[in-house]
């Protein structure tokens, strides 16, 4: 097994949130597990929060609907469009705050900064490494500063629930 300091790189640069980490499970699984409503449900959101609700229609201009609830029971809603979908190899989304609908809201509709964005780019890469996975993260448009460190911290906790459903 990999350490965590092999297995966690990370890198935020001005409006940019990029996290590589090295999984112990082969590149379909890990892909199955972005694409797959049900498998995505089991990792999505950080220690706490579970995903009840997750739509993907897996295509470019195809839209996906997740529903985050926190261990209090508060919903967040987010949504985004494929922008490039390659399989077994990259995803390319817009990300944005969503009501319940899928209509796209500002963060402050759930209590945050009005200084993020309405749309932000995600770019997940899956790369094989005889056995395992590289996945390298980029969240662009996050500002710098205290909304940054979240969703760094957010996105840790929810790989490390990934890591835990890959076995």
């Amino acid at each position: 097994m990999t350490s965590r300091t092999e297995e966690v790189s990370q890198t935020r640069n001005r409006n940019e949130l990029t996290i590589v980490r090295v999984f112990d499970a082969p590149r379909e699984a890990v892909w199955k597990a972005w694409t797959d409503p049900e498998r995505a449900k089991r990792w999505w959101g950080p220690e706490g929060f579970t995903a009840p609700f997750i739509k993907i229609d897996l295509r470019v201009g195809g839209k996906y609907l997740f529903c985050m609830r926190s261990p209090d029971g508060k919903d967040y809603w987010s949504t985004g469009v494929y922008r490039e979908i390659v399989p077994l190899q990259r995803i390319v989304s817009t990300d944005s705050f969503a009501d319940e609908k899928g209509n796209v809201v500002p963060a402050s509709h759930y209590g945050m900064p009005s200084d993020l964005p309405m749309e932000m780019l995600v770019t997940v890469t899956f790369e094989e490494l005889g056995g395992k996975t590289r996945m390298t993260l980029r969240h662009v448009g996050l500002p710098a500063g205290e909304q940054s460190k979240m969703a760094e911290q957010g996105w840790n906790a929810s790989f490390d629930k990934l890591a835990k459903a890959l076995k």
